[in-house]
């Protein structure tokens, strides 16, 4: 995984944690489209860098926990910036698409005016 992809996949677990905490790992799998060992590994990663709390709140015997996520203050902020990276780097990718479509664009006129 490059960077990019990893700073996405961070800021669109964020968003959807951002909008309902009580989600599974399995719920959130489904919703983001990424396996479930991928959303476990992002949820790790988020718990160690202190973006959100991971929160047992059902431990009796023979029952799965139940786990909820809590996205932090630091979480939030994180979210934030992430957020403007995100849209920061799809103007970028929307400037060279205009771009290359102008190219396109001459590059198909000079060849109808020969």
């Amino acid at each position: 995984m490059n960077e990019h992809n990893i700073k996405e996949d961070l800021f669109h677990v964020l968003r959807v944690l951002s909008s309902n905490e009580s989600f599974s790992q399995r719920d959130l799998s489904s919703r983001l489209g990424f396996s479930l060992g991928k959303t476990n590994y992002l949820l790790k990663a988020l718990g160690r860098k202190n973006l959100i709390k991971i929160k047992n709140f059902s431990s009796r015997e023979n029952k799965l926990n139940k786990v909820r996520y809590i996205l932090t203050k630091k979480g939030l902020e994180e979210k934030v910036t992430l957020t403007y990276y995100f849209l920061r780097r799809k103007e970028e990718e929307y400037r060279q698409l205009k771009k290359d479509l102008e190219t396109f664009a001459q590059q198909r006129e000079d060849i109808l005016r020969t």
